[in-house]
């Protein structure tokens, strides 16, 4: 573009130190007038470029701000998406676990098979349900003989206690929550199968222990036909 504006100038230029001097004026003035319409025609049209450039600019800037805004609305869009589901997978499994929580059920008995006399003691003793027929929620411990509640609630207990007959000895155990003794199932006969039963409603916190003791100078039979049990089982959560 400046070349097209300023060689007509030139040539003019060196016309004036080459050509006549006495060449007539008035073609020399119209020359002149004729590279300056040029000139004009020259640098509006390079106005109008340079006004194209500027808008197309303009416009580019606005393109791409608009596509940067779009990037992160989406951005933002998949974030919260994500978020969403996350939350939805955690709010399924609190809902999974809590409805597993509230399935808690368990009864096992001293013996699977075999015969044992167990006692007397000179103490209080431990009973262990070895023997598990059910277990759900796994709130009972075969090993140690506890019960702990998983969960705040309403829990029922059952506990049949046999023995046999003896004159200085009766067949007696003791449930308790937290070692502290709750309600107990005696039956004392000099001779024969003797059998005490019992149960209780307790309201438990989560981590509550419940089991049997076995009474003090007591004797407790069990055997294959598994009469000394102990059961229990979740009412409601509360």
């Amino acid at each position: 573009m400046e070349m097209t504006i300023f060689f007509p100038a030139l040539l003019l230029i060196c016309s004036l130190f080459t050509g006549n001097l006495s060449d007539n004026q008035q073609t020399f003035t119209q020359d002149i007038n004729a590279v300056l319409r040029e000139m004009s025609a020259s640098l509006a049209g390079l106005k109008v470029e340079m006004r194209l450039r500027t808008a197309k600019t303009k416009e580019l800037e606005v393109q791409k701000k608009e596509l940067y805004k779009l990037k992160q609305q989406h951005q933002e869009l998949t974030q919260t998406k994500v978020s969403e589901m996350e939350l939805q997978k955690t709010e399924v499994e609190k809902l999974k676990q809590q409805y597993q929580v509230k399935r808690v059920a368990f009864s096992a008995s001293l013996l699977g098979s075999g015969y044992e006399i167990i006692g007397p003691f000179n103490t209080h003793t431990t009973l262990v349900f070895r023997y598990v027929v059910s277990n759900i929620g796994n709130a009972y411990n075969p090993n140690t003989g506890f019960f702990t509640a998983p969960v705040r609630g309403a829990y029922h207990f059952e506990f049949y206690i046999y023995g046999p007959g003896h004159a200085s000895h009766a067949t007696c155990a003791v449930l308790t929550k937290n070692g502290a003794h709750i309600f107990m199932a005696y039956e004392h006969q000099s001779s024969g199968g003797v059998k005490g039963t019992n149960g209780v409603t307790l309201l438990l916190e989560i981590g509550d222990v419940v089991f049997l003791r076995q009474c003090q100078n007591s004797r407790i039979l069990d055997n294959g036909n598994r009469h000394t049990t102990f059961s229990g089982h979740l009412l409601f959560t509360m």
